[in-house]
């Protein structure tokens, strides 16, 4: 499998899908799966759980779905920014093509 362009712990904006035109459009990625990521207060859904030992009250909880990764850029400076893969010495490091910022 290809390495991803975008990690877990990266700040990204949404280009497209449901949460495009909301007020809070970025967050930090929880986790990279495949082809789809978790991201922090995007992509909110309802999910109704029974009452268990960890809940016991149950209830309605909202929780983060995966959105897939083609609908999510990078923030750099405040700016979305494509990733780009350049060899620094002897290490292959991802760097922020709009701000040529080295990201690790």
């Amino acid at each position: 499998m290809a390495t991803s362009k975008i990690k877990k712990g990266d700040e990204v904006i949404v280009i497209a899908g449901k949460s495009k035109h909301k007020k809070v459009n970025t967050g930090k990625v929880l986790s990279v799966k495949g082809n789809k990521v978790v991201v922090e207060g995007i992509n909110l859904v309802t999910k109704h759980t029974k009452p268990s030992q960890a809940n016991p009250q149950g209830g309605i909880v909202q929780k983060e779905a995966p959105i897939d990764i083609s609908n999510v850029m990078y923030l750099s400076q405040g700016k979305p920014s494509r990733v780009g893969f350049k060899m620094e010495g002897d290490k292959k490091v991802r760097y922020a093509k709009a701000t040529g910022e080295i990201i690790d």
